[in-house]
């Protein structure tokens, strides 16, 4: 099979078109014409990851964000980017990237897989792109749902941490009041809060807040930033299942490389 068939699976999955304008999802690097020999599914494309698909003798590396981001004027390998690009380059590697159409798609978004993960019911895009849908679904950011019953805030964080495996978490004061109502983003969501408190929702739970952007919950609700990394480390999970289901003509791999810059003590 061709790299080109697995390009249109992925724009039917999540259209390239709708990536946000800041965005560079879709094929990178490489020749739409080669024929796959397997495919490593990851969070970022890292010289480190190219080394795990020549080790594996794929030659597709699927990323849920971009390597590159801004155009690269040179490539003498002065900086991460442009080293991953060239050993891409060099081994006949082709790079695609799924990040923000990922994003906003309702069935198999980056975020509603993640409500799911969490159990959450009746679950809708939070903040929807006006007059945009797909297979009659919204586009747009985050996603939220209601718990199947009342949790006490700190039994639901402790579930949190649990269910999404995490060394920690950060969060605002607790309100004193059940959870019930859940929204969340996966990446960096704090764009979205606003949304998250119109629609009344008890706890927000997304990442990267700055300092002074957690007194943004006003009391309102609580905001749990569990890490950029594992809000969105169970997309790899999503799409190697899809592919592995999906495909038969080419071995899907999970990478076993932990491509998070941020550790923990």
């Amino acid at each position: 099979m061709k790299l080109s068939g697995l390009l249109e699976f992925l724009q039917d999955l999540a259209p390239f078109e709708y990536q946000e304008t800041y965005d560079n999802s879709g094929h990178l690097v490489g020749n739409p014409q080669d024929e796959i020999e397997g495919v490593v599914v990851s969070l970022d494309a890292t010289e480190d990851v190219i080394d795990e698909a020549i080790a594996l003798g794929a030659n597709v590396v699927l990323s849920h964000h971009p390597i590159i981001f801004g155009g690269i004027k040179r490539l003498t390998g002065n900086n991460y980017v442009q080293r991953t690009v060239q050993k891409a380059l060099l081994n006949n590697i082709n790079l695609v990237a799924i990040h923000t159409n990922l994003d906003n798609v309702y069935n198999h978004g980056v975020s509603t897989y993640l409500a799911e993960l969490l159990g959450l019911e009746n679950t809708d895009i939070l903040s929807p792109k006006p007059g945009l849908e797909y297979k009659k679904k919204a586009i747009g950011s985050g996603a939220i749902g209601t718990l199947s019953r009342e949790m006490d805030e700190k039994a639901f964080l402790d579930a949190l941490k649990s269910t999404l495996d995490l060394k920690t978490l950060k969060h605002t004061n607790l309100l004193n009041k059940p959870i019930k109502k859940v929204a969340l983003c996966g990446g960096s969501g704090r764009f979205l809060l606003e949304e998250a408190k119109a629609r009344n929702a008890d706890v927000f739970i997304s990442s990267d807040f700055k300092y002074h952007e957690f007194f943004d919950a006003e009391n309102q609700i609580v905001i749990a930033d569990i890490g950029h990394y594992e809000s969105e480390r169970h997309t790899i999970r999503m799409l190697h299942e899809i592919l592995t289901n999906k495909f038969s003509n080419f071995a899907s791999h999970y990478t076993k490389v932990n491509t998070n810059p941020v550790n923990y003590l």
